[in-house]
């Protein structure tokens, strides 16, 4: 009895870390193109960046929630082989979209010079 109260403790701690990533991307892309408009509507340069960097580093969050709640499902739930490996894909993938991410907004590999300000990042 006691170990499905923790057992569902669990369950519904990853499920809440999930909506919150959720939540977080939702919110990041909201917030992202209501400062879109108002940068159109008061002529700024560089609206358009500014709103990829919004919405990216909102991804990039979110992904790092998401990750975290697998993280936790797999680890205490259901440590089989088998969602091991699941979990180990996920995370291959996510770092994979994180990286992506990363390189768009920056313009570039984390590890190469920014050519625009001449420094490593």
């Amino acid at each position: 009895m006691r170990s499905e109260v923790v057992r569902e403790s669990i369950e519904l701690l990853s499920t809440g870390i999930e909506v919150l990533a959720a939540l977080i991307i939702v919110g990041a892309i909201v917030h992202g193109i209501g400062r879109y408009a108002f940068h159109r509507a008061t002529k700024v340069r560089d609206a358009y960046p500014l709103l990829k960097e919004k919405i990216g580093k909102g991804l990039l969050l979110g992904l790092e929630f998401l990750i975290a709640a697998d993280i936790i499902r797999t680890v205490t739930l259901d440590p089989t082989f088998r969602n091991i490996v699941e979990l180990g894909l996920l995370v291959i993938i996510r770092t994979f979209l994180s990286w992506s991410i990363v390189v768009e907004i920056e313009g570039h590999w984390p590890w190469k010079t920014d050519v625009r300000t001449n420094r490593k990042e």
